[in-house]
């Protein structure tokens, strides 16, 4: 599928979304726990390069997800309730409010970001900022994956594989998702190193830096309880020796 497809596709879907007629297929379940508050209610003008334009001139960034630019095209019109997990921080660095989107149509009110994911027109990204909210957008996305829908059918979006580190390497620079087996946890000064080979010079690792450990062990991620399990890694790939994944937050790693 290309990628002028793969527009098209989130276009049509979002379309149906915001008019409640594919109930059946992307439909928004519980929250799950997820403490999203109201910050206000919006009107859809259009979409700006993946984000969500609004009549009074805002530009919406949708929170939690990657979504490839077109995924967010609402239709004009569309009435939308803004919502987020802190309400005082609420705009990003380019002005964007960051918040989660919610249509309300046939009674029901549903989850943009949550429905994205389960169409497979976007990935959950590595900064939730929430457990609860992440462990629910994630099994949406297992599902989705697990489907082959929208981006998951696409050669480019297979999941990466942690020993195989030079095809990890080709995606520098790029949000991915790794899988594999932690050969060892060892740490140096400030940071943990979640070894997934022995050659920290080709292989791939993941780094936590030390003083988010507590938040790490507080989400059932102690680093040190992670030798020999096998983990799903998602964020943006470096090179340091070989192919490397900061993770800043509990919900850019999965045991399973």
């Amino acid at each position: 599928m290309g990628i002028r497809s793969h527009h098209l596709i989130a276009r049509n879907v979002l379309a149906a979304l915001a008019l409640g007629l594919v109930p059946g297929v992307v439909a928004a379940e519980t929250r799950g726990g997820c403490p999203l508050v109201e910050i206000g209610s919006a009107t859809v003008r259009g979409a700006a390069d993946g984000d969500v334009a609004l009549e009074d001139g805002r530009i919406v960034r949708l929170a939690g997800i990657d979504a490839a630019d077109g995924a967010a095209a609402l239709p004009p019109g569309t009435a939308i309730t803004l919502k987020a997990l802190d309400p005082a921080a609420q705009n990003d660095r380019y002005g964007r409010l960051v918040a989660h989107v919610f249509i309300t149509g046939n009674g029901a009110e549903r989850w943009l970001q949550q429905d994205l994911i389960g169409a497979g027109l976007a990935r959950v990204s590595g900064r939730v900022g929430n457990t609860a909210c992440a462990k629910v957008l994630l099994a949406r996305e297992q599902s989705a994956r697990i489907g082959k829908l929208g981006l998951w059918g696409e050669p480019y979006y297979v999941m990466a594989k942690a020993e195989e580190p030079a095809d990890v390497l080709k995606q520098r620079g790029q949000f991915a998702l790794v899988e594999g087996r932690v050969l060892s946890v060892r740490e140096s000064g400030a940071t943990i190193y979640v070894n997934f080979g022995r050659r920290w010079s080709e292989d791939f690792t993941v780094t936590i830096a030390k003083r988010n450990e507590r938040m790490f062990s507080a989400a059932g991620l102690t680093p040190k309880t992670l030798e020999g399990r096998r983990l799903r890694v998602r964020g943006w790939i470096e090179e340091r020796g070989g192919p490397w994944v900061e993770a800043a937050r509990p919900e850019q790693i999965e045991v399973f």
